[in-house]
C-alpha cells in the first residue's frame, strides 16, 4: 500500500463531536438543574458528549489507572455541579477537564519504542547500506520494497455528497469485502472522513496482529498544497477507536506541492510500520511510525546523497515539448557554475556579494542572492554564473529532492543579470545521485510543507 504526495494538517473537531454524541448524557434521565441546563444548551451538550467518549476510551485503554480515573472524574463532577446554572462556569469546567483527559489519553496512547523497534531501525539501516552497493541511486526504495507489508485488505470509497464528487461521507451500505461484524462495529463508531470537506477512502487491514482488522482513513482535501492526510482507528471489541483524540492530528500527511513525501507500509521483526519518507536535496529522512499509536520520538533512518549535476545541451522551451540547443560557450559556462555550486553553498561567505557591486546602479541587495523563491520549490544555492566575461546571479533549485529513474534529479538553474529589471532565463539541470551515508537515531518527525 503506497501513497505519494499531498497534504493538509487538520483533523476536524466536528468529526470528534459526531463520534462523541453516542456517549452524550441521556437527557430523559436528567436528575438535577445542572443536567437540565446541559441538555438545554447545545454547546454544553456537545462538550458533555466529548467528555463521555473520551472518558470511555480512557477507561478502556488505560486500564492500570482506572481507579484513579474514576476518583478524579467523581471529584470533577462535584466541581461541575457547584456551577449550578452558570453557563460560563459550566463551559470552563468542561473545557478544563477535557484538556486534562486529552493529556492523559495522549500519554496512554503514546508509543515508546522498545528494543525490537530499535533493532528494526538498525536492520533497515544495514539493509540500505547493503543495497547501495548494487543500487546506489535507489538503495532506500529497494530496501523498503523487500519489506512491503502484504495482508488481507478491503478498500472502499466514501459516498459522494455533491455532484462533483469533491466531498464524500461514510458509506450508507456495507461495502463488498466488509463482514457483517466489521460493518456493525464501523457504524457503532461514527466514522467519517478526517475533514469537513474532501474525498475520503477507507481500508481495513490488521495492523497489530490481533486477528481483527483495523481501519485506515485517507482523506484528500486538495487546496493549494494538494493535501492528503491519513488517520487510523483500532478495532477494539465492538467499536473502532481513533488513534488520537487531539483535535488536530493525523498519523501522517503528504503534500504534492512544496514537499517530497511518501509512505510505505512495511513489516520488520513481525511488526508493522508506516515508513514515512520526507525528502530534500541530498537527504531522505525515513520515520518508522507505529500505525496505531501517538508518535513522538520514533526510529529515524537518514540516507544522504551526493549528486553529479550537469546542464543538458538540449533544453526544452516554455511549451514543454519544443527543444533548442545551447551554444557551446554558454553550455560550458553553465556547467562550470553548477560544478562549483555546492562548494559555494557550503564554503562561501553569506555576507559577500555574488557579483561585484558597481559604484552606480541597482541597490546592493540585488547582488547577494537571486531573490526569494516560491514555496513549491527548494532553493539549493545562490551562485555566480560567468557568461562571456560578465557576472550573472544564479539560483539552483529543485523539487525537494524528487528523483526518478528516467531523469534522476530534475532541477533548474535560473540566471539573471543583476541590476536589470527583466526576468531571468531558466535552464534545466539533471543529476544522478549515489548514497554517501546512512545513519539512524530516535527523533521527532520533521515535515516539509508545514
Amino acid at each position: 500500500m503506497y501513497i505519494k504526495g499531498r497534504y493538509i494538517l487538520s483533523a476536524c473537531l466536528l468529526v470528534f463531536i459526531q463520534q462523541a454524541t453516542a456517549a452524550a448524557m441521556d437527557c430523559k434521565k436528567a436528575a438535577n438543574d445542572v443536567e437540565n441546563m446541559i441538555c438545554a444548551n447545545k454547546s454544553l451538550y456537545e462538550l458533555d458528549a466529548q467528555m463521555g467518549t473520551l472518558y470511555r476510551q480512557l477507561m478502556t485503554t488505560a486500564t492500570a489507572t482506572q481507579p484513579e480515573l474514576k476518583r478524579t472524574q467523581r471529584a470533577w463532577l462535584k466541581t461541575r455541579n457547584a456551577c449550578a446554572v452558570d453557563v460560563a462556569c459550566l463551559d470552563g469546567s468542561y473545557r478544563q477537564r477535557l484538556q486534562a483527559l486529552q493529556a492523559q489519553w495522549t500519554q496512554a496512547a503514546m508509543w515508546q519504542p522498545d528494543a525490537v523497534d530499535l533493532q528494526a531501525m538498525n536492520d533497515l539501516q544495514e539493509s540500505i547500506r547493503a543495497e547501495s552497493k548494487n543500487h546506489p541511486e535507489f538503495a532506500l526504495e529497494h530496501a523498503l520494497a523487500a519489506r512491503a507489508f502484504e495482508s488481507s485488505q478491503t478498500s472502499f470509497a466514501g459516498d459522494p455528497v455533491d455532484s462533483y464528487g469533491e466531498q464524500t461521507s461514510f458509506p450508507k451500505s456495507r461495502p463488498k469485502g466488509v463482514s457483517e461484524d466489521e460493518w456493525k462495529a464501523l457504524n457503532a463508531s461514527s466514522i467519517d472522513g478526517a475533514a469537513e470537506t474532501g474525498r475520503s477512502s477507507y481500508a481495513l487491514l490488521d495492523l497489530d496482529h490481533d486477528g481483527q482488522r483495523d481501519l485506515i482513513v485517507d482523506t484528500y482535501a486538495g487546496g493549494t498544497g494538494l493535501f492528503t492526510y491519513v488517520e487510523t482507528w483500532r478495532r477494539k471489541g465492538e467499536r473502532f477507536v481513533k488513534r488520537s483524540v487531539e483535535p488536530e492530528s493525523s498519523l501522517f500527511y503528504t503534500n504534492d506541492r512544496g514537499a517530497n513525501q511518501a509512505i510505505s507500509w512495511i513489516k520488520l521483526h513481525d511488526r508493522i510500520y508506516a515508513a514515512y519518507r520526507n525528502g530534500a536535496y541530498g537527504v531522505d529522512n525515513l520515520y518508522l511510525l507505529n500505525p496505531l499509536k501517538v508518535n513522538r520520538q520514533v526510529p529515524k533512518v537518514s540516507v544522504r546523497y551526493s549528486y553529479a549535476l550537469q546542464v543538458p545541451t538540449t533544453q526544452h522551451k516554455e511549451d514543454g515539448t519544443s527543444t533548442y540547443e545551447l551554444d557551446a560557450d554558454l553550455h560550458e559556462a553553465l556547467n562550470q557554475a553548477i560544478t562549483q555550486a555546492m562548494k559555494i553553498a557550503s564554503d562561501s561567505n553569506p555576507d559577500a556579494p555574488l557579483c561585484p557591486i558597481p559604484p552606480t546602479g541597482a541597490g546592493d541587495d540585488d547582488y547577494y542572492s537571486y531573490g526569494p523563491g516560491h514555496y513549491t520549490i527548494e532553493k539549493i544555492a545562490d551562485l555566480p554564473v560567468m557568461i562571456g566575461g560578465e557576472c550573472y546571479i544564479g539560483a539552483l533549485i529543485d523539487w525537494f529532492g524528487s528523483y526518478s529513474e528516467k531523469t534522476g534529479l530534475f532541477a533548474q538553474l535560473a540566471v539573471r543579470k543583476p541590476g536589470v529589471e527583466a526576468s531571468g532565463t531558466t535552464y534545466e539541470v539533471h543529476g544522478r545521485r549515489h548514497v554517501t551515508d546512512v545513519s539512524s537515531t530516535l527523533g521527532k518527525v520533521e515535515l516539509n510543507g508545514d
